[in-house]
């Protein structure tokens, strides 16, 4: 504690008071004097006299108030002033209590020990900040490793898509996939089938986020075109060569991989169809995944589908494939249901009425193009700025000879 007077005799005074009460005193003839020892050995409580020459008490407390100490020091004025206006001057300086001359023992140590409840309560303040403060640093370090490592996990994600466009010739496929956060559930891809087909599939996983991603990893494996020994979907002809099971039987097999091996809570959504790209013949599985639209020629827009069971919810469960015929200059459209389910501006989905419609209006572009003006279009749609749904696309465009008819 510091006792700050120009008074020897009031110091000696204020000091042995202080001293009896068990308080460690240091003392101070001047406001510069208190100064140089403020600076050397800040105390937890000055009292100080208002009036003294070259630096008043209440110069003296402005002073305090404006070190950059890392602790707050309670700051006592005494004063033969007990007028409101000088009080009030006092307090706007930052003094924290008065004690008007001349000062009892027992009021004295009534306003220290006053104070010392609130040093102590700032002390503790102070403390739990710096518990707060470092948490909250390491809680930061935490997440500037899981944004680098979520981002990095994005691009592996992306790079699951590795070929985005192929052209046969006869026939194109086009995929997109945008996951709506750092990693998504989405998964689009494509594989060679043997004997002019090409397997194009589109997966939506449940929920969002790592353990959607990981699944949609481990479902790229099972259906990799560059490893076709480990792709449920193929199988060797008797040639030796690698053709795709029929799909259904892909669905089933997926199913059995999801309820045996992973054992998740997870579940998917999928589409798993063959094209044949002489014929536009193509041969489709449709497990719980939105319907497929059909661009024709002319732009006119047709949603089929016949919805199907989910892969990864019921045992045993059964899936049927059916066949569809693209004319010349067909476009066939799997898509997620981030598209379908997005919501607008007027707080309703998009549906398959407004897909049709953002189907319709683009329908003269090609390729990635189209593709990427579905999104645009979307956006100006969606009710947020961002999606709040992955985005995912696999179209095919039939450009050679007419299919035959659909099966009966």
């Amino acid at each position: 504690m510091l006792v700050v007077d120009d008074s020897r005799s009031q110091r000696t005074m204020l000091s042995a008071m202080l001293t009896r009460q068990g308080f460690e005193v240091v003392q101070a003839g001047s406001g510069v004097e208190a100064i140089r020892i403020i600076e050397s050995n800040a105390p937890d409580l000055i009292l100080s006299d208002w009036m003294m020459p070259e630096m008043n008490g209440l110069d003296l407390c402005q002073h305090v108030r404006g070190l950059p100490s890392a602790r707050y020091i309670y700051f006592i004025l005494l004063t033969a002033k007990s007028e409101k206006e000088a009080v009030a001057q006092g307090l706007d300086v930052g003094a924290d209590d008065f004690l008007t001359k001349p000062v009892s023992a027992q009021e004295l140590r009534a306003r220290i020990m006053a104070g010392a409840r609130i040093l102590q309560m700032e002390r503790e303040l102070a403390r739990k900040n710096a518990q707060f403060s470092a948490a909250l640093e390491e809680i930061q370090g935490l997440y500037g490793a899981i944004e680098r490592d979520l981002a990095e996990a994005r691009k592996m994600q992306l790079a699951l898509v590795p070929e985005k466009f192929r052209d046969f010739g006869s026939a194109q496929v086009s995929l997109l996939l945008k996951p709506s956060g750092h990693v998504g559930g989405d998964l689009v891809g494509m594989f060679d089938a043997g004997r002019s087909r090409v397997a194009v599939f589109s997966i939506d996983v449940s929920g969002h986020g790592v353990a959607s991603a990981l699944l949609t990893a481990r479902l790229a494996g099972n259906l990799s075109n560059g490893a076709p020994e480990q792709n449920v979907a193929l199988v060797l002809d008797p040639d030796g060569h690698y053709i795709g099971r029929p799909p259904q039987e892909v669905a089933t097999l997926l199913n059995d991989v999801m309820l045996e091996e992973m054992q998740s809570d997870l579940y998917l959504t999928a589409i798993i169809a063959y094209i044949n790209v002489e014929t536009g013949a193509v041969d489709i599985v449709q497990c719980g995944h939105p319907n497929p639209a059909i661009i024709r020629a002319d732009g006119s827009v047709e949603i089929i589908g016949r919805t199907g069971l989910p892969i990864g919810l019921i045992e045993d469960a059964e899936y049927e494939q059916w066949r569809i015929a693209l004319e010349p200059g067909d476009r066939l459209l799997f898509y997620s249901d981030g598209f379908t389910e997005c919501v607008g501006q007027n707080d309703t989905m998009l549906e398959e009425s407004g897909l049709k419609k953002i189907l319709a209006q683009n329908a003269e572009l090609e390729a990635n193009d189209f593709l990427e003006a579905l999104v645009w279009d979307l956006d100006l749609f969606c009710k947020t700025p961002d999606f709040p749904d992955d985005l995912s696309c696999a179209l095919i465009e039939f450009r050679g000879e007419a299919a035959p008819k659909p099966d009966a």
